[in-house]
């Protein structure tokens, strides 16, 4: 009885190992690759897959989208700048039995043919491109990458670069750049607003000359917003046409009171002269009666 009893436990355990080896449960994104002596038989899953212990084996892929780290790569553009670049790589499998037949680990292969394809795509170009079309460079490397790794049943939906290392000096020598076309557009700008000033005070000039009346009136609107100010200085200017009268009556009455030569000037002045001849003519005539 107890013999009977431990050769049913025995076949009891050994049903266990062999249910235990021989049923797998595939997730919904996951795919059993089954080899049945070696030999290819089909794709399973998902759900509840079966094998014959002992004659199969299974390779579990998934077929999620996966996001591979390309290291930083050293990389010498076209211009001979030396730069460092990384990026990343996103993918996913959709043939599982061609990343199973076709290659042997199909996530570092396809990590090494990422890194190969950044050096030489990137080396075609130049830096300033490198900075400006990043856009079309990830679409390049997208499409290279995707056609080395489409036996492989890998399919590349994105490759986006995700930095641009470049050197100390090769910085500040942009920056040089960058502020010179900075000072460039300044000064372009401000020259525009000069010419567009111009042309506008242009333009008023010859509104304002058509009536002078204006002018005085423009005159009058500038002292008032001087005077706000109660520590300033006004300085009115004068037309030439008022002020030439005034100037003209000044220079006539100056020459009418001018004495004509030989003349004696009208005032005391003449009696002074007058007074001082009649002692002289006094003494001459004393003299001559002497």
């Amino acid at each position: 009885m107890t013999a009977v009893l431990i050769v049913l436990v025995v076949l009891l355990a050994v049903g266990v190992a062999l249910a235990s080896a021989s049923v797998r449960i595939m997730r919904e994104y996951e795919r059993a690759v089954v080899f049945r002596l070696g030999r290819l038989i089909h794709q399973k899953g998902p759900g509840l897959v079966l094998l014959i212990p002992g004659v199969d084996r299974m390779v579990r892929v998934s077929l999620r989208t996966v996001t591979l780290n390309v290291p930083p790569q050293d990389v010498i553009t076209r211009d001979n700048v030396p730069v460092r670049v990384d990026a990343v790589v996103y993918f996913r499998v959709i043939d599982a039995n061609n990343s199973v037949l076709n290659v042997e680990n199909y996530l570092k292969a396809t990590s090494q043919i990422a890194q190969t394809t950044l050096r030489s795509v990137l080396g075609k170009a130049d830096l300033d491109t490198l900075l400006t079309e990043r856009e079309k460079l990830n679409d390049d490397l997208q499409q290279i990458i995707d056609e080395h790794t489409e036996p492989w049943g890998i399919k590349v939906s994105t490759v986006e670069i995700k930095d641009v290392g470049i050197p100390q000096g090769m910085q500040r020598a942009m920056a040089r750049q960058a502020e010179a076309e900075r000072e460039r557009r300044a000064k372009i700008i401000n020259a525009k607003g000069e010419f567009q000033a111009a042309a506008q005070l242009a333009e008023a000039a010859d509104v304002i000359s058509r009536n002078p009346a204006t002018i005085q009136l423009r005159y009058l609107q500038t002292l008032s917003e001087i005077g706000v100010n109660q520590n300033s200085t006004v300085v009115f200017p004068l037309p030439m046409n008022l002020i030439g009268p005034v100037s003209d009556a000044v220079k006539q009455f100056t020459q009418e009171s001018e004495p004509a030569p030989g003349e004696l000037p009208p005032g005391n002045g003449a009696r002074e002269l007058e007074a001082l001849a009649e002692p002289r003519e006094t003494e001459e005539a004393e003299t001559g009666e002497r």
